[in-house]
């Protein structure tokens, strides 16, 4: 279950790292006249729904292993809450249990494509300066 969960959340996050690289292969392709503000704008809607997904599922998923686990989510006391978890599952348990009581998924989301739209914007300044130079070069 826990290795199914990685392996979802592994193929989001290396989704959204190639995500801008293929975008603007595509728009390279495609030739678009107005390339900037075409890879903006896709890009952002396709980064901002890769994250969105990315951080709905860690939250789901966080939950689902819980009650894998044998937590009752609906305890009213932490012998409730703990009846059915074995004791070696107990540190992981306590560990997901704090991710599920932090901040909630939305604002994960936000902080995350907050420190990921600096990674989105170099993508394409990179792209530019190596098509930039290959002109120069070819000229």
């Amino acid at each position: 279950m826990e290795t199914l969960t990685t392996i979802t959340s592994l193929f989001l996050l290396v989704g959204l790292a190639l995500s801008p690289i293929f975008i603007l292969r595509r728009l390279d392709k495609l030739k678009v006249k107005y390339k900037f503000i075409a890879y903006l704008t896709t890009g952002i809607v396709t980064t901002v729904f890769i994250t969105l997904v990315f951080a709905w599922l860690t939250d789901v998923s966080d939950k689902m292993l819980l009650t894998h686990y044998g937590y009752n989510i609906d305890g009213m006391n932490e012998i409730e809450f703990y009846r059915q978890v074995f004791p070696e599952n107990m540190e992981r348990v306590k560990s997901l249990e704090k991710s599920v009581m932090g901040i909630g998924w939305p604002i994960k989301a936000t902080m995350t494509y907050v420190i990921y739209f600096p990674y989105f914007l170099t993508v394409y300044l990179i792209s530019y300066i190596i098509q930039k130079n290959k002109k120069k070069n070819y000229a």
